[in-house]
């Protein structure tokens, strides 16, 4: 598995480290913790299959807090979100923002807006995704009738989520919670797909987290809709019946279930190094993605 080693950031204790994200808490001048806030720190690391990759993907993780700091901006009228200040020490400026800090809702919250990956898996052993049914003969890429509500467990690093129905989200969180959590991850989603292909972009699906301050205010929290946590497809190459070409990580799934990799998923080994042209090929689908929805130029 790669080093997953933090930064050492003066005026910052580590607290944990995610698949991608380093979290920090800030140090106040009298030397103690500020409690209600979190230093949140995008990594270049990639993740798949429940691994970590090696190498990093060089200026992923600029990529993804700029593209969720533009989101933010998009989808302010729907939801608030954690965000505190983007004025961060130097060493992790571009990547990083000051956010507050929440009790975080513990489900993976995911809608679909198109049939693929775990989904599709589902629905070809049952006919249902996440226990909702869904009409006979959809295919790879399909367009749902509307978009549904799949959460999934949220699991521990080097273990997979797994898919949840909406009963036992309500069993875990309650019956309120439950739906302002379905209805707002839709909602991003829809909104999301409404802004992207007007710039040549499907939102096939999205993975959103959300948090409660201690006001037990809502709040969507962690990244959103990057190349990392929802699937990206070129609309003009859009084609139910295969996989579809992405701006997002699938392109590096698709490398490590390919003859090519070498790598048998079910071995139990660690997936093998990226080589170099898959790297690069990466950074440039998730800077592509980035300059497509907000129209601006990419810079480190």
């Amino acid at each position: 598995m790669p080093a997953t080693s933090p930064l050492e950031l003066p005026g910052y204790d580590h607290v944990y480290s995610g698949k991608v994200r380093d979290l920090y808490t800030p140090i106040g001048r009298d030397g103690a913790p500020r409690i209600g806030e979190l230093l949140l720190v995008a990594s270049d690391r990639i993740s798949a299959f429940d691994h970590l990759l090696d190498p990093p993907i060089p200026d992923k993780g600029t990529v993804l807090t700029q593209l969720s700091l533009w989101w933010f901006d998009q989808l302010a009228d729907i939801v608030p979100n954690h965000l505190v200040s983007t004025d961060v020490p130097d060493a992790v400026r571009g990547r990083a923002i000051l956010v507050r800090r929440l009790d975080m809702v513990m489900v993976e919250c995911v809608a679909r807006a198109y049939l693929t990956g775990g989904g599709l898996g589902e629905y070809t052993a049952s006919g249902a995704v996440s226990g909702i049914p869904l009409p006979e003969g959809l295919v790879d890429g399909s367009e749902l009738p509307e978009p549904i509500f799949t959460p999934s467990t949220k699991a521990p690093m080097g273990q997979h989520d797994e898919p949840m129905t909406y009963a036992e989200v309500e069993a875990l969180v309650g019956p309120d919670l439950a739906s302002r959590i379905r209805d707002l991850t839709v909602a991003i989603l829809v909104r999301g797909n409404a802004i992207a292909r007007d710039r040549g972009i499907i939102l096939a699906d999205t993975k959103v987290e959300f948090g409660l301050t201690p006001g037990g205010e809502l709040v969507l929290a962690d990244e959103v809709l990057t190349p990392d946590s929802s699937r990206f497809w070129p609309a003009e190459e859009w084609e139910p019946g295969h996989p579809q070409s992405s701006f997002d990580k699938q392109f590096v799934r698709d490398w490590l279930t390919s003859p090519e990799s070498g790598w048998d998923r079910a071995s139990g080994e660690a997936p093998p190094r990226l080589p170099d042209e898959i790297v690069a090929a990466t950074r440039s689908r998730y800077v592509e993605a980035y300059e497509r929805l907000t129209g601006r130029r990419f810079s480190a």
